[in-house]
């Protein structure tokens, strides 16, 4: 007896996957600007470089993901809110070096899922590229059944932005002396969830409201990944900002570190910031040490500017006009 079998019947339905695309298409439209030139659908995204707008464009780009901060959404069967954190990941990294983004392309890699949860994810990632002032020009959201366990997904970005070649942010001019400012971040941002989970889950469940936090568990580890593109844009209009730490996976000293030039290191003041509550309770419940705590979590500081020590008021000025609250993290000293 010969046994037909489909495509459709190993879990992959091109038909209802094309119906899905050209939903989402509406949707990306609304992050277009006059810069692209092509639909969703196409092989490649166009997007015209205007440069009449500077004088030597240099295109920064970056990729990353979400982690495991996915189980969290999958768990929660909330997952408007993992694409926002994905776009405002990628948009920090290439702050950092000065730049301000393009275009953003997405991968969605997923097992069965409905279409509701893909519409939802794509939701936060046209939510997060307006805010950023960011087009979703393309992405490839590619049905695996067999690989992803039912109702579960991964998903990365790409993002490419522009900067001055003479405004490039990039440490080398970072000198002894110099001071380091730290802006809030809004939680965990997007690290550290596998000890997080681990230890949080072990006590609570996430509709479970804590006190300290303010919210429940699941609300706490679904706080949107901050964007400090506007704050941060306003800083360097107005100050020669010679370096930048995005704080992800590494936390604050090895983040950092990647931008201070050779022979040189950092004088942290761990005392400056009120390390979030949520990070305190990982550390109390888990009886987590706290070198761990410091390589693993960002502890509330999102973002660490390196600016002249005359250039500290100024800088703390402009951030707290932007609704932001910063403080002195440390200095830089001689080896």
């Amino acid at each position: 007896m010969n046994l037909t079998i489909t495509y459709k019947d190993t879990g992959v339905d091109i038909n209802k996957g094309n119906a899905v695309k050209d939903r989402i298409k509406k949707m990306v439209r609304q992050t277009y600007d006059k810069n692209v030139l092509s639909e969703i659908g196409l092989f490649g995204g166009f997007y015209e470089l205007r440069k009449k707008d500077y004088k030597q464009p240099v295109l920064v780009s970056s990729a990353d993901g979400v982690g495991t901060k996915l189980k969290i959404a999958i768990m929660m069967q909330q997952h408007d809110t993992v694409g926002e954190d994905l776009v405002n990941h990628c948009v920090n990294d290439i702050l950092a070096c000065g730049a301000k983004p393009l275009f953003f392309l997405d991968y969605l890699g997923l097992g069965k899922v409905s279409d509701t949860v893909i519409m939802q994810i794509v939701e936060g990632l046209t939510r997060g590229c307006k805010k950023n002032s960011c087009a979703l020009i393309g992405g490839e959201t590619a049905q695996m059944p067999g690989f992803y366990a039912d109702g579960e997904y991964d998903m990365s970005g790409t993002i490419v932005g522009v900067a001055e070649k003479k405004k490039l942010i990039n440490g080398a001019s970072i000198r002894k002396g110099d001071v380091m400012i730290g802006v809030y971040s809004s939680g965990l941002h997007t690290n550290g969830y596998s000890l997080a989970r681990k230890v949080l889950l072990n006590t609570f469940k996430l509709d479970s409201h804590i006190d300290e936090l303010g919210c429940t568990v699941g609300e706490e580890l679904l706080k949107v990944h901050k964007s400090y593109l506007k704050p941060v844009s306003a800083v360097m209009e107005k100050v020669d900002v010679k370096g930048i730490s995005h704080i992800t996976g590494g936390g604050i000293f090895e983040n950092t570190m990647r931008v201070v030039p050779k022979k040189l290191k950092m004088a942290l003041d761990w005392d400056s910031w009120n390390v979030l509550p949520v990070f305190e309770l990982i550390h109390r419940l888990g009886n987590v040490p706290y070198s761990d705590m410091i390589r693993t979590f960002n502890l509330g500081v999102g973002m660490i500017l390196i600016v002249d020590k005359k250039d500290v008021d100024k800088t703390q000025r402009i951030l707290k006009n932007k609704k932001e609250q910063p403080f002195v993290v440390g200095e830089i000293v001689a080896e």
